[in-house]
C-alpha cells in the first residue's frame, strides 16, 4: 500500500513540482520547448529526417502529458487533501501495544491474535526491536495483550509480522496461525501451531515466486491459504510502470502443498483479505480503487469475481463479524499524511463497516474516525460481541465498546 504513495512522492521530487497548480503549466512548457527546438532545426533539404523528428517530438510530448495526467490522478487517489471530522467511540488504549498492531484476528471463543512491530518501507518505525505476536482474551474482565512465546526453527531477530490468519482443525481441536513475514524486506509465510496459553510452535516457512509481495493472508487449510500481492512485480521498475500507467496487475494467489497459482487478478492493489462465515466468499480490499472486491470460491479454489463495493477511503485489512457477516475495514483517510509522517499533522484513522455486502444496496457506514490525535494509521478493525479492537501500522491499539 505504502509503495504507491512513495511513488507519488518520488515523482514530485524528480519533477521538482510539489503542487498540481505548477505541474500542468510546466508540462505544457516542456511540450512547447520540445516542439520549438525541433521546428527551429527544420531543413527543407532533409524533410524525411524532419518528419521523423516531429514524430519523436510528438511522442515525447504525449508521454509527458500522460505522465502528468496520471500523476494528478494518483494525487486524487491518495486523498491527499482530505480532512476528517472526528467520530469517536468509548475506547481506551490496550496495554503493551506501543509500536502498532497491523493485523488482528479473533477466534469464536474470544481469543485475539495481534501482529505487532511491523517495519515497512516508507513508514516511520519507533522501535529497533523485531516484531512480536500477542494474544488477548476478550472474555477476561480486564483484557490485556500478552506476548506469545515462539519456539522452533525461526530467526526471531528478523521477525517482521504483517497480515495474519487462523485455521482451526476442529477434528483435532488444533489452532494454526499463519503470519506474513518480511525478514530483510522479503515475503514469506510462517505457519505456527498454537499450544497452551501463550506459546506458538513454528512448523514451516513458505516461499514461492508467486508470493513476491504478500500483504495479507486467509487460511483455508492446515497448509492452504489465499494471499494478496500488493505489488504487480518484485521488480521495482516494472511495478513503477504499472502504477504510472494505471494497470491493474496485482493478484490473489492460492497456495497448497500440491499447487500454487493465481486465483484472481486484474486488481489495482490487493491489500487485506478475509473470508465469509459460510466460507463461500472471499473479500479483498483494493486500496487504490477505494473498493472491496467480492469473489466466490469455485471448485478447484478458483475465485470468480462478483462485485465491488465502494468505500471512499484507503482501506487496509478486512475483518468479518462471525455472527452477522458484517465486513469491517481499517482505513487511511489520507495516504500522503501516512507516508509523509508529520507529528504536527499526523495521519488519521477511519473505521468503516459494510452491512449486507451481498445485497444490491450494501450499507457502508463510518463507525469511528480520528484525526490522528488519538490513534494514527488504522489498519484493522476486529469486532467481537459488541467490542471492537482497532490496530495500527506503527502506533497504538484501541479497545472499544460498540454498545
Amino acid at each position: 500500500m505504502v509503495h504507491m504513495w512513495m511513488t507519488i512522492i518520488s515523482l514530485e521530487k524528480v519533477m521538482l513540482l510539489p503542487h498540481k497548480d505548477t505541474l500542468v503549466p510546466s508540462l505544457v512548457q516542456l511540450c512547447k520547448f520540445s516542439l520549438n527546438v525541433f521546428l527551429c532545426n527544420l531543413r527543407p533539404k532533409n524533410m524525411a529526417a524532419t518528419n521523423k523528428v516531429l514524430v519523436a517530438a510528438a511522442v515525447v510530448a504525449a508521454f509527458a502529458a500522460l505522465i502528468g495526467y496520471r500523476f494528478l490522478q494518483l494525487k486524487e487517489i491518495s486523498l491527499s487533501t482530505r480532512e476528517v471530522t472526528v467520530k469517536h467511540l468509548n475506547c481506551h488504549y490496550l496495554n503493551n501495544i506501543e509500536y502498532g498492531a497491523e493485523d488482528i484476528t479473533i477466534l469464536k471463543d474470544g481469543l485475539a491474535f495481534l501482529s505487532t512491530g511491523l517495519k515497512f518501507p516508507g513508514l516511520p518505525s519507533f522501535s529497533d526491536e523485531p516484531g512480536k505476536m500477542y494474544i488477548l482474551d476478550l472474555l477476561h474482565p480486564k483484557p490485556t495483550p500478552v506476548e506469545l512465546q515462539i519456539k522452533g526453527d525461526l530467526d526471531l531477530s528478523s521477525f517482521n509480522p504483517h497480515g495474519i490468519s487462523v485455521y482451526i482443525d476442529e477434528a483435532e481441536d488444533s489452532v494454526y496461525l499463519f503470519v506474513v513475514n518480511h525478514p530483510e524486506d522479503k515475503s514469506q509465510v510462517e505457519i505456527f501451531h498454537f499450544v497452551q496459553e501463550n506459546t506458538l510452535v513454528h512448523l514451516k516457512t513458505i516461499t514461492h515466486p508467486l508470493l513476491h509481495s504478500v500483504n495479507d493472508i486467509v487460511a483455508v487449510g492446515e497448509e492452504n491459504f489465499y494471499a494478496t500481492n500488493y505489488r504487480s512485480s518484485s521488480i521495482d521498475a516494472l511495478h513503477l510502470l504499472t502504477v504510472l500507467l494505471g494497470l491493474p496487475r496485482c493478484d490473489v494467489v492460492y497456495y497448497s502443498p500440491k499447487e500454487v497459482r493465481v486465483a484472481a487478478d486484474s486488481i489495482m492493489s490487493a491489500n487485506g483479505i478475509n473470508i465469509s462465515p459460510c466460507k463461500r466468499y472471499i473479500y479483498v480490499s483494493d486500496i487504490i480503487d477505494h473498493e472491496v472486491d467480492v469473489f466466490e470460491r469455485q471448485e478447484g479454489e478458483q475465485l470468480v469475481y462478483l462485485k465491488s463495493v465502494a468505500v471512499g477511503s484507503l482501506c487496509d485489512n478486512v475483518d468479518v463479524d462471525h455472527k452477522t457477516g458484517d465486513v469491517w475495514l481499517g482505513c487511511h483517510p489520507n495516504g500522503i499524511k501516512l507516508s509523509q509522517y508529520d507529528p504536527e499533522d499526523p495521519p488519521g484513522s477511519e473505521i468503516i463497516k459494510i452491512k449486507n455486502i451481498h445485497s444490491e444496496q450494501p450499507l457502508v457506514t463510518q463507525e469511528y474516525v480520528d484525526n490522528g490525535r488519538v490513534i494514527m494509521g488504522s489498519t484493522v478493525a476486529a469486532p467481537y460481541e459488541g467490542k471492537l479492537l482497532i490496530g495500527t501500522v506503527f502506533h497504538k491499539a484501541l479497545y472499544c465498546d460498540l454498545k
